[in-house]
């Protein structure tokens, strides 16, 4: 079994920052496309930044420029700095990935970290 475990969320000020972490531990054989995501009150999960397992990264226009998704592989970890927050990146943000086990591919999800940006 492969858990996803996610920190760094909390609340913050407009303008201000936050990392996000997300380790993939257990019966892991390969880990490879990983992703942020989010889901605000009373709307859809979104998808907000991906990094495939050689590096190449993707994101939703409303964040583009504020920011970077980066994963260590040797620790299989993902990263979320995010920069210049607003008060609409206010969220619960799940870590996601594509991933292989000895008997099986999957795709996983973490259980989540709240992110409030509010004065």
């Amino acid at each position: 079994q492969v858990q996803l475990v996610e920190s760094g969320g909390g609340w913050v000020q407009p303008g201000g920052s936050l990392t996000l972490s997300c380790a993939a531990s257990g019966s892991l054989v390969a880990l490879y496309a990983m992703g942020w995501y989010r889901q605000a009150p009373g709307k859809q999960r979104e998808l907000v930044a991906t990094i495939t397992s050689s590096g190449d990264t993707n994101y939703v226009d409303s964040v583009k420029g504020r920011f970077t998704i980066s994963r260590f592989n040797v620790g299989n970890t993902v990263y979320l700095q995010m920069n210049s927050l607003k008060p609409e990146d206010t969220a619960v943000y799940y870590c996601n990935a594509d991933i292989a086990t000895p008997w099986r591919s999957d795709n996983v999800w973490g259980q989540g970290t709240q992110v409030t940006v509010s004065s």
